[in-house]
């Protein structure tokens, strides 16, 4: 399609640290221009010591219309806005934030997204037995749409101790499953989910013993570079089902360009 960019174009960064991976620059730009926002989605790499400043000069951009965040700005990033989607309060990151005439709005839908790409892949999760690694941002969320997609059980793999037990605390609140720590053995589970960053560089840890996997378990991703991680192809070898990071991240742009494009 032809991109529209003029005086009158509105901005939506997408920051980062790393950015060079991410896929929303285009994706995110050409829909929505489809839905005639003229409106283009530009990356920016800022670092974790950095984002008060780039949000303090990006505050002065009148036609700065929204900020798609990611790895690793999804918790501070809390601090930029003056309101919170319920969702996005209760997990304490955000993803997507938007101009309103009230002020900056937040919102997180990583796992709704990672869900929606492992039900349309075929799984099924309730009454499921669950382990994801990671409770940053992307690990939060998509262990609470999980836990309300209906799994029986849910374990959290983290190293920050503090932050595994202060996720297995608020979706224990919940009362809808059983939750508990995890560890990188993934015996037992019927899904499980990398929301971690690794597998991007060579050379990274795994995060978890592929060596026990099994063909009867499903795989979810959120790395999108390289496009078939270490964890999917492994999966793939041993007859796994799996969902990329790239399957999420489709369903997630569009939840993404939905709440940039509610009225406000």
């Amino acid at each position: 399609m032809n991109i529209v960019l003029d005086g009158a174009t509105q901005l939506c960064f997408i920051v980062g640290d790393p950015i060079a991976q991410v896929k929303s620059p285009a994706g995110v730009t050409e829909m929505l221009q489809a839905r005639g926002i003229n409106a283009v989605c530009v990356p920016g790499h800022v670092a974790p010591q950095d984002l008060d400043r780039f949000w303090d000069g990006m505050l002065r951009l009148q036609n700065l219309t929204g900020v798609i965040i990611t790895v690793p700005h999804k918790i501070a990033a809390v601090e930029m806005v003056d309101k919170l989607s319920d969702r996005a309060a209760f997990l304490g990151a955000v993803n997507t934030i938007r101009r309103t005439p009230e002020g900056w709005e937040g919102d997180m839908v990583d796992g709704l997204g990672h869900v929606a790409a492992l039900q349309k892949a075929g799984c099924v999760l309730e009454g499921k037995r669950a382990l994801v690694a990671g409770a940053g941002g992307a690990g939060s969320a998509i262990a609470h749409a999980l836990v309300l997609a209906g799994v029986s059980t849910l374990a959290i793999h983290e190293t920050d101790v503090a932050r595994r037990e202060s996720l297995v605390t608020r979706l224990t609140s919940l009362g809808l499953a059983q939750i508990s720590a995890g560890s990188a053995d993934p015996s037992g589970f019927d899904v499980v989910v990398n929301a971690t960053p690794l597998g991007m560089r060579e050379g990274d840890a795994l995060p978890y013993d592929y060596e026990k996997l099994t063909p009867d378990m499903f795989i979810g991703e959120v790395i999108t570079q390289p496009a078939v991680s270490p964890l999917v192809c492994r999966a793939s070898e041993i007859g796994c089902r799996a969902i990329t990071g790239i399957d999420m991240f489709v369903e997630v742009r569009d939840l993404m360009v939905d709440f940039l494009c509610q009225p406000r």
